[in-house]
């Protein structure tokens, strides 16, 4: 049975325990950020540029070089599809990567779901090499073909998962900036639902055919380096200038002075 000072101190911490659960940024909600706590996403890109650079290193690593040299063009030769798996995964994550600067391009703040979102996209990613390894290895013994496609489409397909995550919940919750239009948003919309479509075919036909499988995702890769329309964002004068606001015309020196004078005249 608690002591009376076990119970003392347990009555002490509660109400502390209570304040802190229901503690909130100044005009925000218990467990959610304010406006006053969005961050500007510079460091989390900064962070994930790191991982997606040492994630895409780490898979040259898989590839070791042939045990016997005195067959070393037979050995080398052998090593294809330690070759492919890596070309495909290389370009794959570096695809992601880029098209993850096209979305911070477009985010201006990340609250405390973007932040774990992003968490989890990377997590995905930095599993990619064992996923490589597993492809490897099945196509090079032809043991489990149909099991390492279908599991290699799934681990890309929940990295598209987790991306499409991001992109729905920054627009949803309005954080993303006035520089992309409507139809620059839904043209990126339509890109990232379809890799999610793309992959799951290229995982559900690797359970058939394993190099079909691989052949389409090897598709999906040539794709989705293609530039999506009006990513780009849009310069804040040629924003406004299709609102309908007045920009400001810098003149010359020589047209300034000119009005200056014409100015005096009219006021002598």
């Amino acid at each position: 049975m608690p002591s009376p000072v076990s119970r003392a101190r347990v009555a002490s911490v509660i109400p502390w325990a209570r304040s802190f659960a229901t503690a909130r940024a100044p005009g925000g909600k218990a467990g959610h950020d304010s406006p006053s706590v969005h961050r500007p996403p510079g460091r989390l890109v900064a962070f994930s540029d790191a991982v997606f650079a040492i994630t895409i290193t780490l898979l040259v690593l898989d590839i070791r070089a042939p045990a016997d040299y005195a067959n070393l063009l037979h050995g080398l030769g052998a090593l294809w599809p330690s070759y492919l798996a890596y070309a495909l995964t290389f370009l794959f994550i570096g695809q992601v990567w880029a098209n993850h600067h096209v979305l911070f391009d477009h985010i201006r703040a990340a609250d405390r779901v973007i932040l774990l979102l992003n968490t989890v996209l990377l997590m995905i990613v930095a599993f990619l090499p064992f996923a490589t390894s597993v492809l490897a290895g099945a196509l090079r013994s032809g043991l489990g073909q149909r099991t390492a496609v279908v599991f290699y489409g799934i681990a890309f397909d929940a990295t598209a998962l987790t991306f499409n995550a991001v992109w729905q919940y920054a627009r949803h919750h309005r954080l993303l900036s006035e520089a992309l239009d409507a139809a620059g948003a839904e043209a990126i919309d339509r890109r990232f639902q379809l890799a999610l479509a793309w992959l799951t075919t290229g995982a559900l036909l690797g359970l058939l055919l394993p190099y079909l499988g691989v052949a389409v995702i090897a598709a999906f890769n040539a794709f989705y380096w293609l530039p999506i329309r009006g990513e780009s964002p849009r310069a804040k004068s040629a924003a406004s200038t299709e609102a309908g606001e007045e920009v400001p015309v810098n003149r010359s020196a020589d047209e300034t002075r000119g009005t200056d004078s014409k100015e005096g005249d009219a006021a002598s």
